[in-house]
């Protein structure tokens, strides 16, 4: 081999090994970013003043699980919107985060949207709702606590003064799944000024169904029930008629659970309906018209095989409509809970991803004045 042929077989075997090398940096490289897509979850504990002392002696501190989407331990000086979501009845935050095996994993479903390049980075925060009666419905009441103000006011002014976020409504989204829907109108059509963006998700008690006679069957396990372990031995319909009792008309001195129920001796409560009417979404909207009006955007959804929750949506979609207020509305093939995680991926990330503001110069404004 003369002295010309070494020397190309010298560069041929340096062009090699630097190609190998730079195709690992490459595939190092992919791996590190891949890496970054994945979020962080913290569970930490929020004091709520207005659930002390509620009468169904549930911990004031109350469990909530935070998504960290994958920059916010890297990028030190970035700010981040903030969704707020809210778990349904039975459910808890442990259950939506991962660390107790459920029916969904919400950072999972998350981290998958950000791979796809179907969503932005946020901050999430799920409150733990579960109580003695098995969720709170997000409603004030002297039972079990005012969980409407924890969630618009106590909550938001925690993870605010904790976490980097942009602190401003226009960067602040809520959304909830079946009572966390619920509840999700509930507090947001009273709120623009803390919350911009609304999603429901199959939400449910949009309106009691006034047309339903009394069903003395019901009636008797209703009233059958006469302590905490009655209760939880309870069917699933008889814990949603307490729980929905316990927020909607409490009464401090009636029995062991200081709520009344819609039955008394067999006969229907005309003022327990009247209240629990009160409290429908859809029966006080027009009270917040003007309040809808001044929201970013709202949108909700349900399955159609989930009948009486499709039909109070398409209720809310005509209400919407009359009043001429921009919204999406979309029924889609599926049950309550089957595609949920599909729907968040899809559907409620984008939505978040266009309607809330990530402008940073005016969250390091806002985050100033506070």
């Amino acid at each position: 081999m003369n002295q010309s042929t070494t020397s190309l077989a010298r560069q041929c075997r340096a062009f090699v090994l630097t190609t190998v090398c730079c195709l690992i940096g490459s595939l190092s490289g992919f791996g590190q970013d891949n890496a970054l897509k994945t979020g962080t979850v913290e569970r930490i504990k929020v004091h709520g003043k207005g659930l002390e002392g509620n009468l169904a002696g549930d911990s004031p501190d109350r469990d909530v699980s935070i998504y960290l989407p994958p920059s916010y331990k890297t990028d030190k000086n970035r700010r981040y919107p903030v969704i707020y979501f809210l778990h349904g009845f039975t459910d808890s935050d442990d259950k939506w985060y991962g660390f107790t095996k459920h029916w969904i994993n919400l950072p999972a479903t998350v981290d998958k949207a950000l791979a796809d390049g179907k969503s932005k980075e946020f901050i999430i925060v799920t409150p733990n709702a579960y109580n003695r009666f098995f969720g709170s419905m997000y409603s004030n009441s002297v039972t079990i606590g005012n969980w409407e103000d924890y969630v618009a006011k106590e909550l938001v002014a925690y993870v605010d003064g904790h976490y980097r976020t942009i602190p401003q409504a226009t960067s602040r989204g809520l959304a909830g799944h079946s009572m966390g829907g619920y509840g999700s109108i509930r507090i947001g059509q009273k709120h623009p000024e803390i919350f911009s963006s609304l999603y429901l998700l199959s939400p449910c008690c949009m309106l009691p169904n006034l047309d339903a006679t009394p069903n003395p069957q019901q009636a008797a396990k209703l009233e059958s029930v006469k302590t905490v372990a009655d209760l939880e031995k309870a069917d699933f319909g008889t814990k949603a008629a307490f729980a929905s009792a316990a927020a909607w008309s409490p009464d401090p001195g009636q029995g062991v659970f200081h709520l009344d129920l819609p039955v008394k001796d067999g006969q229907p409560q005309p003022i327990v309906m009247a209240k629990w009417v009160a409290n429908a979404p859809l029966a006080m909207i027009d009270q917040y018209i003007s309040n809808i009006k001044q929201l970013k955007a709202v949108a909700f959804d349900a399955g159609d095989k989930d009948v009486s929750i499709a039909a109070n949506n398409k209720r809310l979609d005509g209400v919407l409509t009359s009043y001429g207020i921009a919204h999406t509305y979309e029924e889609y093939e599926g049950d309550h809970i089957n595609r949920i995680a599909e729907r968040i991926e899809q559907k409620m990330l984008p939505f978040f991803t266009t309607n809330l503001s990530f402008d940073q110069a005016s969250g390091m404004r806002a985050a100033k004045k506070k």
